[in-house]
């Protein structure tokens, strides 16, 4: 998927300059496998679950209570993919403890606190880039581990029932970086059923 709305990119790639386990706010994009509809299907602009749909419904829910210190911003169970608003919020953000070369912050490496929407920043400044095996998804709490450890939960509780699933490799990130970016984002999750029939990935 490569753009949000016409305007904003979605990216696929993780982004080389940023530790995804720092705190912040990211859009995710999860897709089933081959865009299949196994969450159910969209009726009069409304999402109808079918059974899989309310195990991956709930167990979105259920997050937070697995992930230390990340909270959920909105999020949208659609047929074939899922959209949602993580928000990593550490007490002790892991680059207090040492700056990464060249970087003289408190957060990540040019990024300053907006001071809006928990977790939200603005990523104005200059950026500090790193080689590429410096900031890597390793540990718990990282958007990487979080997403996975949901999509093996859905896996898991689907194939004990006897449901057919499967996920598309991987997912898409987006950090998000202001305060009207995140509008902009919830506005879209919130609309997603709405905005069906023009949606990419109904297909």
């Amino acid at each position: 998927m490569a753009k949000f709305r016409g305007k904003y990119r979605i990216e696929s790639i993780r982004a080389q300059w940023w530790n995804y386990g720092w705190n912040g706010t990211y859009f995710i994009t999860i897709c089933t496998k081959n865009r299949n509809h196994y969450f159910g299907e969209i009726t009069n602009r409304k999402m109808v679950f079918s059974s899989l749909g309310i195990i991956a419904d709930i167990l979105w829910h259920e997050i937070p209570n697995h992930s230390k210190f990340v909270s959920l911003g909105e999020f949208v169970v659609m047929p074939n993919h899922i959209h949602g608003i993580l928000l990593i919020d550490k007490p002790d953000n892991p680059t207090d403890k040492g700056h990464a070369p060249g970087v003289d912050t408190g957060h990540a490496p040019g990024v300053v606190d907006t001071g809006h929407a928990p977790g939200v920043v603005d990523t104005g400044h200059a950026l500090y880039l790193p080689g590429k095996t410096l900031f890597q998804n390793i540990g718990k709490n990282t958007i990487s581990s979080i997403v996975g450890s949901y999509k093996s939960a859905v896996t898991r509780h689907a194939n004990r029932l006897e449901i057919e699933n499967g996920w598309q490799a991987g997912f898409h990130d987006h950090i998000i970086r202001n305060h009207a970016e995140y509008n902009r984002i919830e506005n879209y999750i919130i609309k997603n059923p709405q905005n069906w029939n023009d949606d990419k990935f109904n297909n």
